[in-house]
């Protein structure tokens, strides 16, 4: 299933999860605050520009090795596995795909080595009503002048580089999006406070304000008015991302409950000898590995040029709900312990409710299925 590089990658990236992640994980989500030295370990480890071209400085990986990456680290913590699947299976591929020469040559270099990214779509009237945003642009001579706000930024905290979906004509509706590379210290840009939020508590979440942020034209990203295409395409390679670290936040919780199934005696034996609860893990075990082929089979779908909408949404979709219902039944399967902050389950399963609002909400995605459907027939 795995290419030699894959699998070193695999390995590379779960030793460094279990020891530079794991001992910060607790600390990170009680003070909802990213340690500085991950960051740091995820450009050292290479894992910020997995599919940049060598020539850029990036590792020259597989799609696919993005998607192991940040399953092995959701594992761990799911806050730093989403740093690096925005930055990989968003920022990175539409710089890459969108990007002039000049501007991979000036950009891609950084957020391989030292910049995070951050894409700036959703605002307070345009969540899953993506094409509804009021943030603007107006053209005065060879720059853009970007007044508005947005809302739900990941990774703002600590985003060197962000990637703003505006409107340059209002009265074209959607066909007037475009996408602008606004640096952090461009004057006029302000990120708010990081919001309080219930899990992924590491991962920085905030609102962003734009007063007269002038940003030349070069700073266009792919075509003036093409940037709902743009974000579309990209979102569906990005679910593919959230698939995984769902996926690979339900398989660390089920890793963790299990060993304690088999030493934790009641009535003279294992509570994993239970009948009643074997059946439970049987069930979910078959739902996780459900989960993984519908994840692993649509990046590689994608990795040879086959449509992906119906399959991105169907793997996003089914991961976050599987996650969900592994997370909820190991508290179960813990019992009280489970439900306190002293053993890791607890965190797991609050952070994986985000599984089914952000890059599409749950029923989002089964609207997009239940169209690929209809298309078929």
């Amino acid at each position: 299933m795995f290419t030699d590089e894959e699998m070193m990658i695999k390995n590379t990236v779960k030793k460094f999860a279990q020891e530079r992640v794991a001992p910060l994980v607790s600390t990170m989500d009680e003070n909802s605050k990213m340690d500085p030295s991950i960051i740091e370990g995820l450009f050292q480890q290479g894992l910020m520009g997995i599919e940049i071209e060598t020539k850029y400085g990036g590792t020259g990986a597989s799609f696919f090795s993005s998607i192991l990456v940040i399953e092995e680290l959701a594992k761990v913590d799911a806050s730093v596995a989403l740093v690096c699947d925005i930055q990989n299976t968003v920022i990175n591929n539409l710089m890459r795909k969108y990007g002039t020469e000049e501007q991979k040559a000036t950009y891609l270099t950084k957020l391989t080595t030292e910049k995070v990214g951050s894409i700036c779509l959703s605002e307070a009237g345009a969540g899953s009503d993506l094409f509804a945003l009021k943030t603007r642009a107006d053209k005065k001579g060879n720059y853009y002048v970007i007044n508005g706000s947005k809302m739900w930024i990941s990774n703002a905290e600590y985003a060197g580089l962000f990637l703003v979906m505006v409107n340059v004509n209002p009265d074209l509706g959607y066909k007037g999006l475009t996408c602008f590379v606004v640096d952090r210290d461009t004057e006029g840009l302000h990120i708010g406070k990081s919001e309080k939020k219930m899990g992924i508590r590491a991962s920085s979440t905030c609102a962003l304000t734009f007063e007269n942020v002038k940003v030349p034209e070069s700073n266009i990203l792919g075509q003036i008015g093409h940037g709902y295409k743009h974000a579309i395409g990209i979102l569906n390679e990005g679910r593919i991302g959230i698939a995984a670290q769902m996926l690979g936040l339900a398989q660390g919780c089920f890793d963790y409950t299990v060993p304690y199934m088999k030493e934790r005696m009641q009535f003279g034996k294992r509570i994993f000898d239970f009948q009643g609860l074997q059946h439970q893990v049987a069930h979910v075990a078959t739902q996780l590995e459900a989960a993984r082929l519908l994840t692993y089979n649509t990046a590689r779908l994608l990795e040879t040029g086959k449509p992906i909408i119906k399959e991105a949404s169907m793997a996003k979709y089914y991961a976050a709900e599987v996650a969900g219902l592994t997370t909820s039944k190991c508290i179960e399967w813990m019992g009280g312990v489970g439900y306190t902050k002293d053993y890791p389950v607890e965190k797991y399963f609050r952070d994986a409710k985000i599984g089914t609002i952000y890059e599409g909400t749950s029923n989002i995605q089964l609207n997009t299925i239940a169209k690929c459907v209809d298309a078929e027939y």
